[in-house]
């Protein structure tokens, strides 16, 4: 198994923590960076600010485990995954959002590129689709090459995040820089919110139903990892069916008619298209709340 170390942060966030057990059991030597300590610690923890950009080269390029006073080697890790975000549109005001979350991207990814890390996997958003779809999409299964449309300064701080990759992808071709734009995060116990969903389909038509099992999300970052090929690349990261029971076609026809859809792999499809990280990466979902005990 792999022995390569990884610097996870916002390892104690709700994807967060499920991506760094992941990486753990796979074999991977995981530091979590985050600002509140996690719940169940399975690897070093390192509480660093990421607005502070000397708190992010430090914590990427050392290990928690040196204790005070000992000297090291600066250690360049094999991969940065980049997670720790204000995670949603109005947590906070605006402007902190933006701040918050622009600063902490452009600190990571110089911080990275500056240390020699050539593998980067970080945390898009579903909402640089265009969500909430207030406006119908151009298209269902909506995919990657769908125009961005932030709605949020959440969404926009996003959308500059991926063309910060890109531009430095641009300075330095070898590097991997894989952006995935996450669908809404679920854990287990979060199925049993989805009778509320069955009762009233448009309460999830802000993001055409979708959602993300926390563990299948896991496996998309993994798989960015191991599979990333160099240069700047993005994927929607999503389950492979819907969060209702109603077929994905009616949903549409019922909620956004005149909208074309293309053909769809079963009645509960996805209606945003994961056919990108099936091809590039090998990601296949695991998880449904449709087989939940």
């Amino acid at each position: 198994m792999p022995q390569h170390r990884i610097v996870v942060t916002g390892g104690s966030g709700k994807l967060g923590r499920v991506v760094v057990q992941d990486l753990v059991d796979h074999g991977y030597d995981v530091i979590n960076v985050d600002l509140a300590p996690p719940a169940h610690a399975v690897c070093p923890f390192l509480r660093a600010d990421l607005a502070d950009y000397g708190q992010v080269v430090d914590a990427i390029s050392s290990h928690p485990s040196v204790g005070a006073g000992e000297s090291a080697e600066l250690v360049v890790p094999h991969a940065v995954v980049h997670l720790a975000a204000v995670p949603a549109p109005r947590l906070k005001p605006n402007a902190e959002t933006f701040r918050n979350n622009t600063v902490s991207d452009y600190n990571v990814f110089e911080a990275s590129r500056r240390l020699g890390v050539k593998k980067v996997v970080y945390a898009s958003s579903e909402t640089v689709l265009g969500l909430p779809f207030a406006d119908p999409p151009p298209y269902a299964p909506i995919d990657e090459a769908a125009p961005p449309c932030p709605n949020s300064a959440y969404s926009l701080a996003k959308l500059l995040m991926e063309t910060s990759a890109a531009q430095m992808c641009r300075w330095d071709p070898a590097v991997s820089m894989i952006g995935l734009r996450f669908s809404n995060v679920m854990e287990p116990h979060d199925y049993t919110r989805f009778p509320a969903y069955e009762a009233d389909p448009a309460s999830r038509l802000w993001n055409l139903w979708g959602y993300i099992d926390a563990r299948d999300g896991a496996q998309a970052v993994r798989l960015a990892i191991e599979r990333g090929q160099p240069g700047a690349h993005v994927y929607i990261i999503a389950n492979a069916d819907t969060v209702v029971s109603q077929p994905s076609a009616s949903l549409m026809q019922t909620y956004f008619p005149g909208v074309p859809v293309r053909p769809l792999s079963d009645d509960h499809a996805t209606l945003l298209s994961i056919d990108k990280a099936r091809r590039d990466l090998g990601y296949a979902p695991q998880y449904s709340w449709r087989h939940a005990s």
